[in-house]
């Protein structure tokens, strides 16, 4: 029975450490996806918010 455990175990260690590398990976992708909508929800309300700067007549100052 010891043999099974001892065959078996290196095999299961590394499908353990595989889990936890591709849960994290997995969980940082998230998390950027979810930073990233956020950023561009920023970006979209900004844009709207922001007057359309159109000159009516040109100033003389402007142009030195």
């Amino acid at each position: 029975m010891l043999e099974y455990v001892a065959v078996l175990l290196p095999s299961i260690g590394v499908g353990a450490i595989f889990y936890f590398v591709m849960r994290s990976i997995f969980n940082a992708d998230r998390a950027e996806r979810e930073a990233m909508s956020q950023a561009e929800e920023r970006q979209a309300q900004a844009q709207q918010e922001a007057p359309v700067a159109t000159p009516d007549h040109e100033d003389p100052t402007e142009s030195r």
